[in-house]
């Protein structure tokens, strides 16, 4: 079974809970939106948790949304203001994930995002959800993605 972890960073949490789906044999797909966050960490998380509360949607570069090849799905990103972020929203409305095994694994400073879940399923009902507390900061939190591995 061809298994494809689908995955946003900003901060690095996103490249260490993907190097874990490597380790594990699944492709790797890094999406990245057009516009760039702030530099400044206060800033980007004004910016970005604005962006998510209004349930923004980034223009994607060089996105390629084709997962037909692809039986198990996990899509990765960071919870901005207990939300999707705009590059997770995009990828949910450009991307067919219909008949898929679907997971979603988000990170976050608090390690929750009860709106996020929400909406995920609202879209997705069958679909699993695993929230990480900063997992660049806490490895602990990355033995919660074992329970995909078994």
């Amino acid at each position: 079974m061809k298994k494809l972890f689908l995955y946003c960073s900003y901060t690095g949490n996103g490249e260490i809970v993907s190097d874990i789906f490597k380790s594990h044999e699944y492709d790797l797909r890094k999406v990245r939106e057009k516009k760039k966050m702030p530099k400044s960490f206060f800033w980007s998380m004004m910016v970005g948790g604005f962006r998510a509360s209004i349930h923004s949607k980034g223009k994607l570069v060089d996105y390629n949304n084709d997962i037909s090849n692809y039986e198990e799905i996990v899509v990765g990103g960071p919870i901005w203001n207990a939300r999707l972020n705009p590059t997770t929203n995009s990828i949910l409305k450009e991307t067919d994930f219909t008949n898929k095994k679907l997971t979603f694994v988000l990170y976050s400073g608090s390690g929750t995002g009860k709106k996020a879940e929400k909406k995920i399923k609202k879209i997705f009902p069958k679909a699993n959800i695993i929230f990480l507390k900063e997992p660049k900061k806490y490895n602990e939190e990355l033995e919660k993605l074992n329970i995909l591995f078994n």
